[in-house]
């Protein structure tokens, strides 16, 4: 696999190596050594979530106060912008954010450690999400910034409104 490091800290864009061929295709899409090579240690995922939305959708910034949760997202049909930012008390960085695009024709995936929120906006017609968390879902512990924070200016590359939940429509902007 090949690992990148993003301007935020922890936060590692990971790309397998693909082997092509007539027939198709052939990746890992995920390797435990190599990934806790990457990381600098072991990481344990205790839950894979699978999302399914059509375009404009917006899912996010979702993060949990207790049991928070490190990420490993990629797409396996269509593609996202897939933000990351940095909410821990005390970092450098924080309320800083980075994007990439995720989709099932580049492969490549985000690493998002614990202590940062995630969301994404599906810029295909549809797209599927695929990610492994390090902790499990804690209702009582979601928190969500409200995606157009305007101290965040997260440059989300949007033709219209979003399609949010209503969750995700009544949130917040984040405390500094």
């Amino acid at each position: 696999m090949i690992v990148t490091p993003t301007d935020l800290p922890g936060v590692l864009v990971v790309e397998p190596r693909v082997y092509e061929d007539d027939r198709g295709c052939f990746f890992e899409s995920f390797n435990e050594r190599a990934f806790a090579a990457a990381v600098g240690g072991p990481v344990t995922f205790v839950q894979d979530n699978h999302s399914v939305s059509r375009s404009g959708v917006l899912r996010g910034l979702h993060y949990q106060v207790e049991q928070p949760q490190g990420k490993l997202v990629r797409v396996v049909v269509g593609s996202v912008y897939d933000v990351a930012v940095d909410i821990r008390p005390g970092s450098p960085t924080r309320g800083r954010w980075v994007a990439i695009e995720l989709s099932a024709a580049n492969r490549r995936q985000m690493w998002i450690p614990a202590g940062f929120a995630h969301g994404f906006l599906v810029t295909s017609p549809v797209a599927e999400v695929l990610y492994k968390t390090t902790d499990y879902y804690a209702p009582a512990a979601e928190r969500c910034i409200v995606w157009n924070d305007p101290t965040l200016a997260i440059a989300w590359p949007l033709s219209g409104p979003p399609i949010l939940s209503a969750k995700d429509a009544d949130r917040q902007p984040l405390e500094t």
